[in-house]
């Protein structure tokens, strides 16, 4: 099982990334949320293309085999749930992540947002009904900032994602349950901006 790629952006459309790992270019289906945050890479040598790394699901079938790419785990998380709905294939995944963040479709399921669902190219009311009644409680299990579809709450409104993601991962790792570690660690970094990753573990560490 390939866990992640890493390498050369070679590539880049807004449906596929081809990735050059060791001589080899890997092609990926991804999302519009993944093909943004792929947008943003700074060049990394002489010929201004971007280092990258995308997570990977492997769809392999008899007559084909498909990889998945995602800029991170969460994005891979929603969407391995999301297929393992009845009716919902790989497309029809990477089409709902496209027409909304990780954490807004995160928001629609919790909130048993049909309507919204349904404005998904392809996805029918039975459908929309039957992932909010399979997904709504794991989904919450995944820690995930949900948001409204404006993206008000979602985690790019903290000063400092990127400490926001590396304490919420560390204590996950440690045994905390997902959703309250996401919610006390945001009401730290919104308490004390600036403060370093070991510094959010600590006070985080006990207030759980």
């Amino acid at each position: 099982m390939i866990e992640y790629i890493r390498g050369i952006l070679d590539e880049l459309t807004p449906t596929q990334a081809t990735i050059e790992a060791h001589g080899v270019g890997y092609l990926l289906n991804i999302s519009l949320n993944t093909y943004t945050a792929l947008l943003s890479l700074p060049p990394s040598g002489g010929d201004g293309r971007g280092l990258a790394r995308l997570f990977v699901y492997e769809s392999i079938r008899e007559d084909a085999w498909t990889l998945f790419g995602f800029a991170t785990k969460q994005e891979r998380e929603l969407f391995l749930m999301l297929i393992s709905v009845s009716g919902v294939g790989g497309n029809t995944a990477r089409t709902m992540l496209s027409s909304f963040t990780t954490p807004e479709l995160a928001r629609l399921i919790m909130d048993g947002n049909e309507r919204m669902l349904k404005t998904v190219k392809g996805l029918g009311a039975k459908t929309a009904q039957r992932i909010i009644v399979e997904l709504r409680d794991k989904v919450v299990s995944l820690g995930i900032e949900a948001a409204s579809p404006s993206g008000d709450s979602s985690t790019a409104a903290l000063p400092n994602s990127e400490v926001y993601n590396e304490a919420c991962e560390a204590l996950k790792m440690l045994g905390f349950p997902p959703a309250p570690v996401a919610k006390t660690v945001k009401a730290i970094l919104k308490d004390e901006p600036a403060a370093p990753v070991e510094k959010v573990i600590k006070l985080a560490l006990k207030m759980l």
